[in-house]
């Protein structure tokens, strides 16, 4: 065997890379996003977070009684720079 069919061997097992920003993959994140979830991928706090919902920067969906914030994905997203798929 030679080294061009060891490297088309490699090159055909290996899965297609996942997206991942700040160790987190993209790819499986919910539709919906909690606070916590949106600060640990931005890596800002919690309270960053309901700041930019105020400010319009980043729009928050209230749902429940308590009135629970969630933040789109593809919102998430933009505002990283990633154009949604």
């Amino acid at each position: 065997m030679d080294i061009q069919n060891i490297t088309e061997e490699k090159s055909v097992s290996q899965k297609p890379a996942q997206k991942k920003v700040n160790g987190v993959s993209i790819d499986n994140l919910p539709d919906l996003l909690t606070v916590a979830e949106v600060a640990d991928l931005l890596r800002v706090s919690k309270l960053t977070i309901k700041r930019w919902g105020k400010r319009g920067k980043l729009p928050a969906i209230r749902i429940n009684a308590r009135g629970d914030r969630r933040y789109r994905k593809e919102a998430v997203l933009w505002l990283l720079g990633i154009q949604g798929e």
